[in-house]
């Protein structure tokens, strides 16, 4: 069998993102379902989206951050199995790959927690210069 794996330096930032995005389900449970217990929802009010709003802000925020665990970072885990596969990227990337999990940490805390929006702006525009800086490493390696 032949090793696909060309720089295998990026699996834990990898490995780091998938182990923030499975907190933050295992902590949309943990508010999620006490909260339903306790307003007993119907299956409409359920699959109404206004109805969620009925929910503690807590049980919300863990449903928002789990949404957002799929968005901006399917582009990180792209850009990071490009560079594995290929073995493109360099320091620089791996830097950049550990700073961008960094930065989704810090953000899911935000979220999570006191969800000051323009925080998680802040932190939320970080992150994404820093994905597009390692887009960038990657590039630049391969245009090499």
């Amino acid at each position: 069998m032949t090793n696909i794996i060309a720089n295998t330096s990026f699996i834990g930032p990898v490995l780091a993102q998938i182990g923030l995005t499975l907190l933050v389900l295992f902590l949309l449970y943990a508010r999620r379902l006490p909260a339903m217990a306790a307003i007993k929802p119907t299956n409409e009010m359920m699959q109404d989206k206004a109805s969620a709003s009925k929910l503690p802000m807590p049980a919300r925020f863990a449903a928002e951050n789990y949404n957002h665990q799929f968005e901006a970072p399917v582009l990180f885990y792209v850009l990071c199995l490009t560079a594995m596969i290929t073995g493109l990227g360099n320091e620089l990337s791996i830097q950049l790959a550990w700073a961008y999990v960094g930065l989704r940490v810090l953000h899911s805390i935000i979220h999570c927690t006191y969800n000051r929006v323009m925080h998680r702006f802040y932190v939320f525009a970080l992150s994404n210069l820093v994905q597009i800086g390692l887009f960038l490493t990657i590039v630049f390696d391969y245009l090499d």
